[in-house]
């Protein structure tokens, strides 16, 4: 498994949407090492119950995000902004695997690739082909991307408050 540099920046929260809006957790994701791992760490961090929609959110450095939807028992659902992040990254080899998706290795294209569901957040306001724009917006860090999602599921202030 590919390693994260000494250094590296990571940032990863999970919310929670409530009845009254979303409430956020920072997340620790250092020792993941499977794809389950990230479930069980947002389990934990927001002491989910039962049905509702929780988000995590990750960004690494200023290279890549990603989001991954889970909601009771269904199958968690995952967007990665560059599925070669599941190349050079530990935890981006997680999430290129929870998204379903395998990173070409061969490609010479070095524009970013955005991979997984891209309607993972279609119902609560941020469409697919809105995602994708979003994620390949030249010149964007991924935590403005991050910021203007949070702004259009009503989270950000929860985000501001976590970062």
């Amino acid at each position: 498994m590919p390693s994260r540099p000494i250094g590296s920046s990571l940032f990863a929260a999970a919310f929670v949407q409530t009845g009254d809006g979303w409430s956020g957790a920072e997340v620790d994701l250092r020792d993941a090492e499977i794809v389950d791992d990230l479930s069980d760490a947002v389990q934990e961090s927001l002491d989910l119950s039962g049905d509702e929609i929780a988000l995590l959110c990750v960004e690494v450095e200023d290279e890549w995000f990603a989001i991954a939807r889970y909601q009771g028992d269904m199958e968690p659902r995952a967007f990665i902004s560059d599925d070669r992040a599941g190349l050079t990254d530990a935890l981006g080899e997680l999430f290129t695997e929870l998204a379903g998706v395998a990173p070409d290795r061969e490609s010479a294209d070095l524009g970013i690739r955005p991979a997984g569901d891209f309607d993972l957040l279609s119902d609560l306001g941020v469409g697919s082909e809105e995602l994708i724009e979003l994620s390949m917006e030249e010149g964007v860090l991924p935590a403005d991307t991050l910021s203007v999602i949070a702004e259009r599921l009503a989270f950000a202030d929860e985000l501001d408050r976590l970062r």
